[in-house]
C-alpha cells in the first residue's frame, strides 16, 4: 500500500503506508453467489498513536469527533464493502479516510452567546398573547 495523501484548501497532508493496515473478508455487499467466495468487504485501520505526520491538533480533532469510529487500541475503523471488489471497497476506503481527516481540518468558530433584542422580546411576548387571546375565544361558556 502506497501512502495516502490528502489535499486540504491549507495544505498537502501525507499519510504514511506504515500507518495504515487493512483485512479483507467476506462482505454482505453485492455480488450475488460471487461474495460467499471472494474476501471483497475492507477493513481499513489508521493508527492515531503511532502516526507523527498530522498536527497534533488535527489529531486530537480526529479523536474527538471520532470516538466512535476508534477501535480499543486507538485506530480509526473505516469498513467498506459495497463495491463488488476487494481494490474498489479498498480505494473507497481510503477515499472515506482522506475526507474524515479533510474534516477534521477545519476549525469550528466558536458559538458566542448573544442577548435576544428589546425588540425582539417585546415582539414574542405579544405574539404568545395574540395566541392566548385566539385560544381563549374558542371556549365556549354556556348558560350556567
Amino acid at each position: 500500500m502506497d501512502d495516502l495523501h490528502i489535499d486540504t484548501p491549507a495544505a498537502a497532508l501525507v499519510i504514511p503506508a506504515r500507518d495504515l493496515s487493512w483485512t479483507a473478508s467476506r462482505s454482505s455487499g453485492p455480488g450475488g453467489q460471487n461474495v460467499n467466495r471472494v474476501a471483497s468487504k475492507v477493513d481499513l485501520r489508521f493508527d492515531l498513536g503511532a502516526n507523527e505526520s498530522l498536527a497534533p491538533s488535527i489529531r486530537d480533532r480526529l479523536a474527538q469527533r471520532y470516538a466512535g469510529r476508534l477501535d480499543a487500541q486507538g485506530r480509526i475503523v473505516v469498513v467498506s464493502q459495497s463495491e463488488r471488489t476487494q481494490a474498489a471497497n479498498l480505494a473507497q476506503a481510503l477515499e472515506r479516510l482522506a475526507d474524515l481527516v479533510r474534516q477534521a481540518t477545519i476549525v469550528r468558530k466558536k458559538r458566542r452567546r448573544t442577548k435576544p433584542t428589546r425588540g425582539g422580546i417585546r415582539r414574542r411576548l405579544e405574539a404568545k398573547k395574540r395566541q392566548g387571546e385566539k385560544k381563549a375565544s374558542r371556549s365556549w361558556k354556556g348558560d350556567s
